[in-house]
């Protein structure tokens, strides 16, 4: 997708991309998988699966099952754990010319710090994002998140632990958005995403069983987007780090939307799931779009219109 990269490159802090469309993490495997059907360079980059210290299961299964214009998962963050990730997949991706951001999760603040640490010695990472919003796992995950000040002591472990740029993945469940936002920036962060995941159920009628294993899941998708695009609107408005707007993005107006409302960039997730295209269609259509109308992307941030 050469030519590209003049029109459509955004800096968000420290960490410049040729393109503001990212592959959402947990939707896009390590990126590998999808080499097949697309040239995964092509992407702004891609958030890997979540990588811990260690290899994880995950929750027992079923983990997904689909609803109305979504979505429910609860994978639990299995992955193969940092020495495989390394050893293993992220030479296929340096290889592949892809821009990878780490993706990490912890169950303590000292997991974070090391994890970071050990990334940071690492060939080929763009940049780490720091998942404290996962509601499916029981340790560690969504609980971070909640709190202006554990989210501060996460973040600040990572920041400390590491040279590369730091993008917190926030929670939609935080009664207290604002002020975690505001605490991970004042802690270091870069940038910040948003949002994950909302923590839903489904039932099965016949059988009156969860449809999960886990009971509950994240859901994801098209039904949690007007949420989404209302929080990175009100994020941005609070915080001066860019912010990566997640949630249900489909096609390119979905994207200017998230721009509009104050996003710098982008990650598209559960439209993977159905098309592998997604993100590269949406890359080529954001790049007529900028074309016909003599704009970059970073001309469109924040520029909603409030006057009545």
């Amino acid at each position: 997708m050469s030519g590209l990269n003049d029109v459509l490159s955004v800096t968000l802090g420290p960490l410049t991309l040729n393109n503001p469309i990212i592959a959402a993490s947990g939707t896009f495997g390590y990126g590998i998988e999808y080499q097949e059907v697309l040239d995964i360079s092509a992407l702004g980059a891609i958030s890997v699966k979540g990588i811990s210290l260690t290899p994880r299961l995950g929750n027992p299964p079923p983990r997904i099952c689909e609803t109305p214009s979504g979505m429910l998962n609860a994978i639990g963050l299995a992955n193969v754990g940092y020495d495989a990730f390394v050893t293993d997949i992220l030479p296929r991706l340096r290889a592949a010319n892809a821009t990878v951001i780490a993706n990490t999760y912890g169950t303590s603040q000292e997991e974070f710090g090391e994890l970071a640490r050990k990334l940071d010695c690492a060939r080929g990472i763009a940049a780490i994002e720091v998942n404290i919003s996962c509601p499916n796992v029981k340790e560690g995950g969504i609980h971070f998140g909640f709190q202006p000040t554990s989210a501060a002591q996460i973040t600040k472990a990572v920041r400390d632990a590491t040279a590369l740029p730091v993008i917190v993945k926030l929670s939609p469940e935080s009664s207290n958005l604002i002020g975690v936002a505001q605490a991970v920036e004042a802690a270091g962060a870069d940038a910040i995403s948003l949002i994950n995941t909302i923590r839903g159920m489904s039932i099965d009628v016949a059988t009156r069983k969860p449809r999960l294993g886990s009971i509950t899941g994240g859901l994801s998708g098209p039904a949690i987007r007007p949420i989404a695009v209302r929080m990175v609107y009100e994020v941005s408005r609070a915080v001066t780090v860019p912010i990566i707007g997640i949630g249900g993005i489909t096609c390119l107006r979905d994207v200017l939307e998230f721009f509009l409302a104050g996003a710098s960039a982008v990650q598209v997730g559960t439209a993977n799931l159905t098309n592998p295209q997604a993100a590269v269609s949406i890359i080529q259509d954001l790049h007529q779009y900028c074309r016909e109308h003599s704009i970059q992307p970073a001309q469109l941030v924040g520029k909603l219109d409030v006057t009545p």
